[in-house]
């Protein structure tokens, strides 16, 4: 399996041409201040989060940590407390391993913050393709060589389930979704032009729909009627996905819970 998810965890290891990747999505460093904009109260988790990655590192011992957008909360130019948990949060990391950021929807300008260190690198939304594997954030399409690979890793979704138990009461998961891809969306999107020669007929690989790390980012209920996927290849592109939760339960067919 080319992406093992860490037990009990949003995050999973992958074989990397540099050697183990740990990787996880969504992040959303400073939500609480965003929240707080809104009118949402609540103290900031950023020491939890920080040290939780950095369990996580200490668990799997990666070469590096790939993250698959949205590190930040804001759209825009972060502000004093997402700056401030950023820095704390980046140093801790690269004190210990690479970091390579595929930027999301919230990452809008976070090389103010990070294009200038050592042991940062920062793609584009469409994504890296490192070996056999393809990684991007969701918000926008796949390059056409990220998705010529093997295994197609995103985030942005932050996908969870309803739960209910025979009583009445429920409660949210956050689950991994992951199964076969279904071409036809993206060959619909790229079309007959120059840019898909590379990729044409070799978009069969697994995609894999990533939790989000932080769970205050809220999510796409996937059994919840009314609700609708906010990348712009899902459903159609993972027409015959699986759900899991976070530790190994497999629910089944995503479509059906």
């Amino acid at each position: 399996m080319a992406v093992e998810p860490v037990p009990s965890a949003p995050a999973a290891t992958v074989e990397v041409p540099a050697g183990r990747a740990l990787v996880v999505a969504d992040v959303h460093a400073g939500i609480e201040a965003g929240l707080r904009r809104e009118g949402v109260e609540l103290a900031s988790q950023a020491d939890h989060r920080r040290e939780t990655l950095l369990s996580l590192v200490a668990e799997t011992n990666p070469d590096q940590l790939v993250v698959l957008g949205d590190l930040g909360h804001a759209i825009g130019t972060p502000q004093r407390d997402e700056r401030e948990e950023l820095d704390r949060l980046v140093s801790a990391i690269t004190d210990r391993v690479s970091l390579t950021l595929v930027k999301g929807n919230h990452d809008g300008e976070i090389e103010s913050l990070l294009a200038d260190r050592e042991d940062v690198t920062i793609t584009d939304g469409s994504g890296v393709r490192l070996g056999s594997v393809g990684f991007a954030h969701g918000h926008t399409w796949p390059a056409p060589d990220v998705l010529a690979a093997e295994t197609v890793c995103i985030g942005h979704e932050h996908p969870v389930v309803r739960l209910e138990d025979e009583v009445g009461g429920r409660r949210k998961e956050r689950v991994w979704l992951r199964g076969a891809i279904d071409p036809a969306p993206f060959e619909d999107h790229y079309g007959d032009g120059d840019q898909t020669d590379d990729a044409r007929g070799q978009i069969d690989g697994e995609l894999v729909v990533f939790p989000a790390f932080n769970d205050l980012s809220g999510g796409t209920w996937i059994n919840v009627e009314g609700q609708s996927f906010l990348a712009p290849f899902l459903p159609d592109g993972l027409a015959d996905g699986t759900a899991y939760l976070l530790d190994g339960t497999r629910l089944g067919p995503y479509g059906r819970i």
